[in-house]
Order: C-alpha cells, then structure tokens, then sequence
C-alpha cells in the first residue's frame, strides 16, 4: 500500500463521519486535495510536524466534532512530544493517523529513523494513547470502521502520487476551514 492508498480510505472515514480532517505538511496535502477536496480539510502547507498538534487543539476546542489528523513517520519524528500531549488530553473525538513509509517523502524519499529501528507504534504506546496498526487498505478500513478516537499507526511503501498542486491560497484554506470548523456536526 502506497500513502494515498491510505488517504483514501482516511478520507473515506472523515466523509462518512462528518469529521475535520487536518493533513500534514507537503505531498500528502497534495494527495489529499486531489483525492477529496472539501471544506473540512486543512491543508498544512508549512510548519512540518504540527498536524497533530492541530487536530488536538481542534478536537479540545470542539468537543461536538469528529477530528482526524493525519500525520507522516518524518513529521511524528519532528514533533514527538505531540504524542505525550495526545495521551495527556485523550479526548474522545480525536483520530491521529499516522502513515509511516520511513521516508521524507515530500524532499525525495530520505530515509528515516522508522526505515531503520524507530517503530512509532510502540512510542506512541509507550506515550500512553491507544495505538492500533494497520498494513493494508483491508487492514486500515477494518480499524477505521472499529473506532473513532486514539492513534493508527499505517505501515505504507515510500512514493509519491503523481498529483498537482493545490490551487488555493493559505488564506483561502484558512477561511473556509474555520467556516467550516465552526459549524455544529451534522454527525451528531
């Protein structure tokens, strides 16, 4: 499975369930946008290794809301300390999905430390969140279908989707998510 395999399904998740989906840095926005562009994702164009840490600080300020954040193995390894704070706070509404490819996918494919010896599973665990894994679209719908909150650990190939760039502003994104973000769930 490639990472837009998995943003597929991820997508699937948050247009089924209503849910804000903030997308990391870089290809995976990309991939996202061209896949499924709505008003309830936020694209991150900048600031590698805070998606999650927006998705947290959405699901707190939105109980009401379903919020998944997805977040790359380069970008976790950036931000590590988002874990402790995701396990800390644990609401209830609030789904990081992590796609672990051990590769920077968005600079050329560098190796990194999960291609190696890093399993983000067991630090996300060791963190305290509740941590499931999936290996497969199969594997990754079965889990999405299981559960709303807590922390997915995807193991995908390193590759990039031939996709094209997003044709908004940050501002424009910006603005429409927060309309977006703003109104109650219809989901609820």
């Amino acid at each position: 499975m490639k990472r837009i395999d998995a943003i597929v399904e991820v997508a699937a998740k948050a247009k089924d369930s209503d849910a804000l989906l903030i997308a990391n840095i870089g290809i995976p926005c990309k991939e996202l946008y061209s896949l499924c562009d709505m008003p309830n994702n936020f694209y991150m164009l900048g600031s590698m290794g805070l998606a999650s840490s927006i998705g947290l600080g959405v699901a707190l300020s939105r109980p009401d809301r379903k919020v998944i954040a997805i977040e790359g193995d380069g970008s976790v390894l950036m931000n590590m300390g988002s874990l402790a704070t995701i396990a800390s706070q644990s609401p209830d509404n609030y789904l990081l999905v992590i796609i672990d490819n051990g590769a920077y996918g968005s600079t050329g494919n560098q190796p990194t430390a999960t291609s190696k010896v890093t399993d983000l599973a067991k630090v996300a665990e060791g963190a305290g969140n509740e941590v499931f894994e999936a290996d497969s679209s199969q594997s990754l719908r079965q889990v999405l279908k299981e559960i709303d909150n807590g922390v997915v650990v995807v193991r995908a190939q390193p590759g990039n989707a031939d996709v094209p760039v997003i044709k908004m502003c940050p501002d424009e994104i910006m603005g429409r998510f927060m309309a977006e973000s703003s109104r109650p769930s219809r989901s609820v």
